[in-house]
């Protein structure tokens, strides 16, 4: 069985062609960037059509790569970004570009509609918040969730709001595109904070809808992560080179469907996730919430489950930073200019030069601490204004150094998101470990220390979004239990084993990282209001 998934993320797309027999193998993978338009004001918007382009450009070249036939591709869906806003018309037309979940141009919405009232929890109206709390464990309380992008529209651009016929995620669109069908999946319903999780209550809530002053009618019909929509159109088939008709499932978040991919899929399994963003989940079969540390259980890809996600908005992104701001100038290839070829022979990218090279800086990085909030933070704090720093640097200190500080403060903010779930949920003694990150034995290693628990890992952890959602179609296409078909085919490939001797100098940081945020939240608000 061949399944094409679409990994769609925040500036590129990855698209994967899976075959699924006995195991799980992935055959050919293409990638392909679109742009992130950013404007004063908060803005971060995108264009439909460079992302059907690049749909377009991956899905031929992942067929030229494998050999695999068109007519043998049996199923498909998408692994998206999440709590975009996408406005279609009634043919499912963009009629403007794309939101972003990274716009916040909503904040005077915001502030109107939750930071008024006597009587306040966090900032927020304490009326709202319960009232959002009692129904689905969560609600809007930062600028960048969708429903202050959908009222940034409706009373700054009143000519489009009239033209808008449904109110969508970024997936569902894509599933729209492929299948003609407006729908929306129920995570991408809950992303909005406006969906009802009781159980018996599942859907839009209405009272929500009348306290945010959402129309009802620009809300499309709900279906499971893990339903059949549709088949691919003619029209689609012809630009993506493949055949009309092909079973296009709902697929959602890519939150959704870690878990499944990492084989988290009992209840208390734990994984922690390090890409772009981070995140602690624990895979639950009831709803948690922990209102102080910003964590709630969002809906599982399995209807009836919740994954209680703790998210770290910049994880990867931060050694990003390094390579871009730190290391090519001096470290990296250019530590000793005799070493480049050796470096281009040895190592596959500079991050795993880089990986290996800060090895070589003892546990604690001589004293040097990061904090990884280079976008602001979400959890166990909420607060846009934070920033990252390197703290405790002296005369005798390096770069490599602070580079190694930035992956140990990653894993020392990781922790603490570890922690905060264990006050309200039962975690999982080993944790799985997947995302990028997990790629490199340096940082699993870093991470079982820190965290003082074992870490596992799995085959294509860096595909673990997309081998989820692919096991959702199989399951689907083949009437079987996704959850145990996970277990069956996703293996532990490495195990961690957290290292004693470097529990002491780990303990010693760990504890002055987490005293920084609130040593400055004050100056960072003066600094970056």
């Amino acid at each position: 069985m061949y399944i094409i998934i679409y990994d769609f993320g925040t500036s590129s797309v990855k698209t994967c062609l899976f075959s699924i027999n006995s195991d799980i193998k992935l055959v050919a993978s293409s990638n392909a960037k679109y742009g992130l338009y950013t404007s004063e004001g908060g803005g971060a918007e995108q264009d439909t059509e460079e992302w059907w382009e690049a749909l377009c450009s991956t899905t031929k070249e992942l067929l030229k790569k494998s050999g695999v036939e068109s007519y043998k591709i049996e199923g498909m869906a998408f692994c998206s970004q999440m709590q975009g806003s996408v406005f279609v018309d009634e043919n499912a037309n963009a009629v403007r570009p794309p939101m972003n979940y990274l716009d916040q141009k909503g904040v005077k919405e915001f502030e109107k509609s939750m930071c008024t009232g006597i009587i306040k929890v966090s900032g927020c109206n304490l009326y709202k918040l319960v009232r959002n709390l009692i129904v689905n464990y969560a609600a809007s309380i930062s600028a960048k969730d969708p429903v202050w992008k959908y009222k940034w529209v409706e009373h700054n651009e009143p000519d489009v709001f009239k033209k808008i016929y449904k109110w969508l995620d970024v997936g569902d669109y894509l599933v729209a595109r492929t299948t003609g069908k407006i729908v929306r999946t129920a995570d991408s319903a809950f992303a909005t904070f406006l969906y009802d999780t009781r159980k018996g209550k599942e859907g839009w809530n209405k009272g929500l809808l009348k306290m945010y002053g959402v129309k009802p009618e620009h809300l499309p019909e709900i279906i499971d992560c893990t339903d059949f929509v549709g088949g691919l159109t003619e029209e689609a088939a012809k630009d993506l080179g493949l055949v009309k008709g092909i079973l296009v499932f709902g697929g959602g978040g890519d939150t959704s469907f870690v878990n499944i991919g990492a084989g988290c899929t009992r209840p208390g399994d734990t994984h922690i996730y390090i890409g772009t963003s981070g995140w602690v989940s624990t895979y639950l079969d009831h709803q948690a919430v922990d209102i102080n540390a910003m964590i709630t259980g969002v809906l599982s890809a399995v209807h009836g489950y919740f994954n209680y996600y703790a998210e770290l908005e910049t994880a990867g992104k931060c050694f990003e930073w390094v390579i871009n701001n730190l290391v090519l100038d001096e470290v990296g290839v250019y530590i000793n200019k005799t070493l480049v070829t050796d470096v281009e022979s040895k190592y596959l990218s500079l991050y795993d030069y880089l990986t290996d090279e800060i090895s070589k800086v003892p546990p604690g990085s001589n004293g040097v601490i990061f904090t990884p909030w280079l976008h602001g933070n979400r959890s166990p704090f909420e607060d846009s204004k934070a920033g990252g720093m390197f703290f405790n640097i002296r005369i005798g200190n390096c770069k490599q150094d602070m580079i190694r500080a930035v992956l140990e403060g990653i894993c020392y903010h990781l922790r603490w998101l570890l922690e905060c779930e264990t006050k309200k949920v039962k975690i999982s003694d080993t944790i799985r470990f997947v995302g990028g990150g997990s790629l490199s034995p340096n940082i699993c290693q870093m991470l079982a220390d820190i965290t003082n628990r074992s870490v596992e890992t799995v085959s294509n952890a860096q595909e673990v979004g997309a081998i989820g959602t692919a096991l959702v179609v199989a399951a689907g296409i083949r009437g079987e239990d996704v959850l145990k078909l996970s277990r069956q085919l996703v293996k532990v490939e490495t195990m961690y084993v957290p290292n004693p001797e470097n529990k002491e100098v780990y303990n010693r940081n760990y504890q002055v990282f987490k005293k920084l945020y609130k040593a400055n939240v004050s100056n960072f608000r003066k600094l970056n209001s």
